[in-house]
């Protein structure tokens, strides 16, 4: 079994730190993703720029395809990074979770791994 940790952080609070705090929050990320990958729980794990000029969205609806370049005006939250995890159950991908250093500032959300059809009627 395997869960995604998804860091969702306010909008512009990485510009809200200076460059030490921002460096001091990175290390404890990544040593935490060091003790996870030496307990065998590590499957991957990444920070993501902010939602910039770099950021876009894309969708192709009706044989189209629209691209919707960022900064997104409407967006209060950004996902910052996740951690990839295998592991044994819920109840301990909450844990980890909780252990989490980023969820002391951001939000941990908590999503199993599962194909795309998982939730449809015929799945049930």
């Amino acid at each position: 079994m395997a869960h995604m940790l998804l860091i969702h952080e306010p909008v512009g609070q990485r510009a809200e730190r200076s460059l030490p705090e921002g460096q001091l929050l990175y290390e404890r990320m990544r040593a935490w993703g060091a003790q996870l990958q030496q307990q065998g729980l590590l499957l991957a794990a990444e920070s993501l720029a902010p939602q910039d000029a770099s950021a876009a969205q894309v969708r192709r609806r009706a044989g189209g395809v629209q691209v919707l370049d960022g900064p997104f005006a409407e967006a209060k939250e950004m996902v910052g990074g996740f951690y990839l995890l295998a592991t044994d159950s819920r109840a301990q991908a909450l844990a980890l979770a909780a252990e989490c250093p980023a969820a002391a500032w951001a939000t941990v959300e908590v999503r199993a791994v599962a194909p795309c059809w998982a939730g449809s009627p015929a799945s049930d």
